[in-house]
C-alpha cells in the first residue's frame, strides 16, 4: 500500500504533512476573543499561545533534524503526529490559560517534526524534481492558510472553539494513518551512527560552515524576515489605520496566499522547461525589493494608498513563491547525508529571522502608517537580494566549478573521488532509491 515517490498522492502527503505547522497557527486566530471569553482572560492574553507555539517551531527542529539522520525520517514524523493528536486533545479540554499555554506548546513540538518534508524531497529526488516537489509543497501550504481562518471560524459558528482542536486532533489522525501505511522511509541510515552530542554538534558545524547552504540559509532568512513584516504589518496597517473590518482585510489576505501560490505553481512549470534556478531568484528577489522600497518610498511620501499597497504586496507575495523552492532546494542540495540537521538549521534560523522582522514591525508601529512594515520589509528585502548576489550566488558558482574539476580529475586519473556536497569515503547504506 505504500505511495510511489513520483505519483500525486506522495506530493499531497507531503504537502499536508508540511502545512501541519501552519494549520495550527491559521485555524485559532478566529477563535482567540471566544477562547478569552470561555477561560475568563482577555483575547490578548490568549494570544500568548501563539507566542509559545512560534517557540516550539523555532526550536523543536534543532532536535528532530539530527534526530532523523539517524533514526529515519518516518518514526521522528509519526512520534510528532501522535504528539500533536494528544496535545490538541489537551488543548480541548484545557480548563485554565495556563494548561492551554502547555498543551499549546506540546502541540508545536509535534507539529513541528513535520518541517522534516523537505529533508525527506532531498532523500529522494534529484535537484530538478525536488525543486518541482519544494514548488508544490509550497502551493498546499499557502492553500491552507488560505483555507485555515475560514474553517476556524466556521467550526466556531457551529460548535466553540473546543471543535476547533477536536478537528485538528482528527486531522492528526488521519496523517498518522497516512504515513503508517503510504510512507516508506527516505532517508539513508548508517547503523553506526549515533545520536551523540557530540556527533550532533559537528553536523550542525558542517551546515554553518559550508559556503553554499548557509548562504542560502541566510538568504532564506531576510527573505522570511520581510514576509513575517508583512504578515504582522497588514493587519495593523488595512484594519487599524485604513479602517478595514476583519472579513476585508481576509479577502486581502486570501488575495496574497493565492499570489504566494501562483509563484510557486509557475516556478515549478519553469523547472520543469529547464529555466535556471539562478536566473528565476535573480528576478524573484529584485522583484521583492523593488516593490518592497516603492513601498516604503510611498509611505515616506505620503502617497501610500491602500490599493497601491496592496497591489505591491502581492507583487511580495509573488517573489516569495518564486524564490522559496529555489532557495530551500539550493539549501538542501549540498549535504545530502545531513539532510535532517540541514533542515533543522534552515528552519530554525528563518523562523527566528521571521519573529524578529515581526517584533520590529509591532514595536514600531506608530498607529498612523504602515512606516515600520514597509521599512522592514525594505532592509529584509534589500538584504536577501545582496546576500544572493554578493555571497550565495557566487558559491554557487564556485562548488559548480570545484564539481567540475574533481570528475574531471578522476575521469583522468580512472578514480573515484568525493565531489563537493558529499562527505569522503563509502556512501551510507541505503533503503531507498533516488526517483529520476
Amino acid at each position: 500500500m505504500q505511495i510511489r515517490p513520483s505519483s500525486f498522492s506522495f506530493t499531497l502527503l507531503l504537502g499536508c504533512l508540511a502545512a501541519v505547522p501552519y494549520s495550527g497557527i491559521d485555524i485559532n486566530l478566529p477563535a482567540l476573543a471566544a477562547t478569552g471569553a470561555a477561560l475568563g482572560v482577555e483575547p490578548s492574553d490568549v494570544g500568548l499561545t501563539m507566542s509559545v507555539s512560534m517557540i516550539g517551531l523555532a526550536l523543536t527542529p534543532l532536535i528532530y533534524g539530527p534526530l532523523s539522520d539517524r533514526l529515519g525520517r518516518k518514526p521522528i514524523v509519526l512520534f510528532g503526529l501522535v504528539l500533536f493528536v494528544m496535545a490538541s486533545l489537551g488543548c480541548m479540554a484545557a480548563q485554565s490559560l495556563p494548561a492551554l499555554i502547555i498543551f499549546r506548546l506540546a502541540q508545536a513540538v509535534g507539529a513541528s517534526s513535520t518541517t522534516l518534508t523537505f529533508a525527506v524531497i532531498r532523500d529522494l529526488f534529484d535537484e530538478t524534481a525536488a525543486r518541482t516537489r519544494i514548488a508544490n509543497v509550497v502551493v498546499a501550504i499557502n492553500v491552507v492558510t488560505v483555507i485555515a481562518p475560514g474553517a476556524g471560524a466556521a467550526l466556531l459558528a457551529i460548535g466553540s472553539w473546543r471543535l476547533i482542536y477536536a478537528t485538528q486532533a482528527a486531522l492528526g489522525a488521519t496523517l498518522i494513518l497516512a504515513v503508517l501505511l503510504g510512507f516508506a522511509e527516505s532517508a539513508r541510515i548508517d547503523p553506526a551512527g549515533r545520536f551523540a552530542p557530540a556527533a550532533v554538534i559537528r553536523d550542525y558545524l558542517r551546515v554553518l560552515t559550508h559556503p553554499v547552504s548557509f548562504a542560502f540559509i541566510l538568504v532564506g532568512a531576510a527573505q522570511g524576515a520581510a514576509v513575517f513584516a508583512y504578515v504582522t504589518g497588514a493587519p495593523l496597517f488595512f484594519i487599524g489605520v485604513v479602517g478595514l473590518r476583519p472579513d476585508q482585510y481576509g479577502m486581502i489576505f486570501s488575495a496574497c496566499s493565492a499570489a504566494v501560490m501562483c509563484g510557486a505553481f509557475v516556478d515549478g512549470r519553469l523547472a520543469r522547461h529547464g529555466v535556471a534556478p539562478r536566473r528565476t531568484l535573480t528576478f524573484a528577489l529584485g522583484l521583492l525589493s523593488v516593490a518592497a522600497c516603492v513601498a516604503l518610498a510611498l509611505t515616506l511620501f505620503r502617497g501610500a494608498h491602500p490599493a497601491l499597497i496592496v497591489a505591491l504586496l502581492l507583487a511580495v507575495a509573488l517573489s516569495f513563491g518564486l524564490s522559496m523552492p529555489n532557495i530551500m532546494n539550493a539549501i538542501m542540495q549540498p549535504l545530502p547525508d545531513i539532510a535532517g540537521a540541514v533542515s533543522a538549521v534552515a528552519g530554525s534560523i528563518q523562523m527566528t529571522a521571521g519573529a524578529i522582522g515581526s517584533g520590529l514591525v509591532a514595536a514600531f508601529f506608530d498607529g498612523r502608517s504602515a512606516l515600520s512594515m514597509t521599512a522592514v520589509m525594505a532592509a529584509s528585502s534589500l538584504a536577501a537580494l545582496t546576500l544572493y548576489l554578493l555571497v550565495a550566488r557566487s558559491a554557487g558558482h564556485s562548488q559548480q566549478h570545484l564539481v567540475f574539476d574533481q570528475s574531471s580529475e578522476a575521469a583522468a586519473f580512472g578514480a573515484e573521488r568525493p565531489i563537493a556536497g558529499e562527505i569522503a569515503g563509502p556512501r551510507r547504506p541505503g533503503r531507498s532509491r533516488k526517483v529520476r
